[in-house]
């Protein structure tokens, strides 16, 4: 491409990411509420009464059972029937992070955000506190898994059991599990301190299988189950800095902070990294250190400032360490690799997280030559969220059941079949495959889904076998609940 091309591609781009809006382009109050109902439809167990996804039924009632541990509830990651624990304790832990940082923008929807932390918090505690020394981090075999589908109310695969121990070690999931639970206990700490004070008490002990049994937990005997779904890329160094520092903030007690500060540098605290995902914690870490700098000037800690605003600058045009290549024509973020809506979601959690920070402490993110003001940050956030809603190219709702066009055919067992009030007969492993592979609508719409998205140049097909573009996930859907709180709170209609 000609530099005179690039030139200007690259200032259409600033203008479209940059431009002011004067109005709510949508009603961002009513995504939060579909963005949080998304959950009820992805819950394992016993459901409640009144659980919004009404579709849906009860399953997995004897998880653990052949083991003699209960390991019933928690949520399914994606569209499939697999309690995976590594992204299962992210989607918590960014739920947690949503409540405890824009619970007061939810307005009437606090009770139900703090309903779906809970959901995966009380999974979690039992996973983590049934056995000593233990922790329970998956049920069921996703090869096995993967050979049928079926409804979860149908399902008959295994539901074979793993766990970690001081004698196989799994750091990075036992670290984001402590990290959630610590998470958690701040989504709780007044609305039931009680409550709070039992996930603070399990994130410690947990925190401390992970600190002093160290090892990944895809390196070992669960590599074979574990990968190639949610193998830990990334190492477990970045999971016990992101654990030990929720456990700081959820009990401000000082031997965390201490321990962020002699072992920072040798887990990850130098690096300047470019994603925040359920594998990667380590700029989701430096933005929470950060807040601690900003807000509290807690000493030793402005080196995490510093890698904030280098990421964050990454993405603002007009910087001179803007990468225009981590956008879309459209001005959608997007990094290789299936399922991007992931990445598009964690970052604008962090802009307007970090907008914030910013904000209450009178600073701003300082990018080379050019300090970039907190608005600049909440307006690109906005962008992306708008993106998603349906100001696109393809002019497409990414997520189910809000506007009037959206996904229709979602790599999702239970949204493509019939439900089980619909077609009370069982669908057997081999029989289901015709919905998967079936070009009609979802059976059942699963309100408030985000898919996996557009590719690089903002081109989206609405196919069920490309789970890459279709399948939602839950890590998708958690750190947009802050997101979209935020901009539900303070929007101008």
């Amino acid at each position: 491409m000609a530099p005179k091309t690039i030139l200007a591609a690259a200032a259409a781009l600033h203008l479209l990411l940059l431009a002011p809006g004067l109005a709510a382009a949508f009603n961002y109050a009513d995504a939060l509420a579909k963005s949080i109902i998304f959950f009820e439809g992805q819950r394992s167990g016993k459901l409640p009464p009144g659980n919004r996804m009404a579709w849906r039924g009860d399953s997995g009632l004897k998880d653990g059972a052949q083991y003699n541990v209960d390991l019933v509830g928690g949520y399914y990651d994606a569209g499939d029937n697999v309690k995976f624990g590594l992204p299962m304790a992210f989607t918590t832990t960014m739920l947690a992070w949503s409540v405890a940082d824009f619970g007061k923008f939810m307005g009437a929807e606090l009770p139900h955000a703090r309903a779906a932390v809970r959901w995966g918090a009380d999974y979690l505690l039992k996973a983590a506190t049934s056995t000593p020394d233990t922790l329970y981090v998956q049920v069921a075999d996703a090869n096995q898994d993967h050979r049928c589908w079926e409804r979860p109310e149908d399902m008959d695969t295994p539901r074979s059991v793993y766990a970690v121990t001081k004698d196989r070690p799994g750091s990075d999931v036992a670290a984001e599990t402590a990290a959630a639970l610590a998470a958690s206990a701040v989504a709780f700490r007044r609305a039931d301190p009680a409550y709070s004070s039992r996930l603070l008490h399990a994130a410690m002990r947990v925190f401390e299988l992970a600190d002093r049994h160290r090892g990944s937990y895809s390196d070992g005997e669960l590599g074979s189950v574990v990968c190639p779904f949610y193998c830990s890329y990334s190492g477990y160094q970045d999971e016990l800095l992101w654990a030990a520092a929720w456990l700081h903030r959820a009990s401000n007690n000082a031997s965390f902070m201490s321990y962020v500060r002699a072992n920072g540098m040798q887990l990850g605290a130098g690096d300047d990294d470019f994603s925040f995902s359920w594998d990667d914690k380590r700029i989701g870490t430096k933005v929470l250190l950060a807040k601690g700098f900003l807000r509290r000037r807690l000493p030793g800690l402005q080196l995490y400032k510093v890698h904030s605003d280098s990421y964050i600058c990454s993405l603002v045009p007009g910087t001179s360490s803007f990468q225009a290549s981590q956008y879309t024509p459209g001005g959608l973020i997007y990094r290789q690799g299936g399922s991007n809506m992931q990445y598009v979601t964690t970052a604008t959690f962090l802009l307007v997280a970090y907008a914030r920070y910013l904000r209450s402490a009178g600073a701003c993110a300082v990018c080379g030559g050019r300090d970039v003001a907190p608005a600049e940050l909440v307006a690109l956030a906005r962008r992306q969220v708008d993106y998603i809603l349906g100001k696109n190219p393809a002019g497409t709702s990414y997520m189910v059941g809000f506007g009037d066009r959206y996904p229709r055919r979602l790599h999702h067992r239970g949204a493509s079949m019939p439900s089980v009030r619909a077609h009370p007969g069982r669908i057997g492993c081999d029989e289901g495959f015709r919905y998967l592979h079936s070009g009609a609508a979802d059976a059942n719409v699963l309100v408030g889904a985000v898919v996996g998205g557009p590719d690089a140049r903002d081109g989206f097909v609405d196919d069920r076998d490309g789970y890459g573009q279709t399948e939602p996930a839950t890590y998708i859907n958690a750190p947009l609940v802050g997101a979209l709180a935020y901009f539900a709170g303070t929007a101008r209609y």
